[in-house]
């Protein structure tokens, strides 16, 4: 049951107690981590590694929080060893997740990557998730906009995104619906909150 007494709305997935901020969080926002063998702390990203889970919500406050106040060790009841600088191999290990997921739609015909296909995808409401490198020209960026009731994804750079579609840089690229999509979003949400400070919202809203 939830506050008052009301049954709680469980429709977004399982979820997990946030051992940096002890708020209950859906899982599909939190990064799960394992002890090891050698009681080294592990990002466990795709949620699939064998062991007792424990969970940190993706943010880089919560995630730096986890790292230096003793708290994995507090949750896995011995001592742990921590990576260095834990935050950062997560938010490499979650970018590079998403690029892999992107390359995949790509694979499937899923997904396209250049100003005038993603330009034509959009006009033709095929593309469901419009990304856009950070670090691209926010002028040529603002030339388009996010899908109407679809996703934005602007916290890739170029290079990653590039990696992605085979090519040394690329800046605008595009989602179709189905297939992959869906995690594509959820993952890069994940990264999001790594790479996005709180009051820095990077989303546009279409024009």
């Amino acid at each position: 049951m939830g506050r008052g007494g009301q049954p709680k709305d469980r429709s977004h997935g399982p979820e997990r107690k946030c051992i940096a901020t002890g708020e209950v969080c859906a899982t599909s926002a939190m990064v799960r981590f394992v002890v090891g063998p050698d009681s080294q702390i592990v990002p466990d990203i795709a949620g699939k590694l064998p062991g007792r889970g424990i969970w940190v919500s993706a943010t880089r406050a919560a995630m730096d929080k986890a790292a230096g106040k003793g708290l994995f060790a507090r949750s896995a009841k011995q001592a742990v060893k921590i990576p260095d600088d834990l935050t950062t191999l997560v938010e490499t290990m979650l970018s590079a997740r998403v690029v892999s997921l992107i390359a995949l739609m790509r694979k499937g015909g899923k997904s396209v990557s250049g100003y005038e296909k993603v330009k034509d995808w959009l006009s033709k409401d095929v593309a469901e998730v419009l990304i856009q490198a950070s670090d691209g020209s926010e002028r040529g960026k603002s030339k388009l906009s996010t899908p109407y009731g679809g996703s934005y994804i602007g916290w890739l750079t170029a290079d990653e995104l590039g990696q992605a579609f085979g090519r040394q840089s690329t800046i605008h690229a595009a989602l179709g619906a189905g297939g992959l999509c869906k995690r594509v979003v959820e993952e890069a949400a994940r990264l999001k909150g790594l790479r996005v400070s709180d009051g820095e919202e990077t989303r546009r809203k279409g024009k």
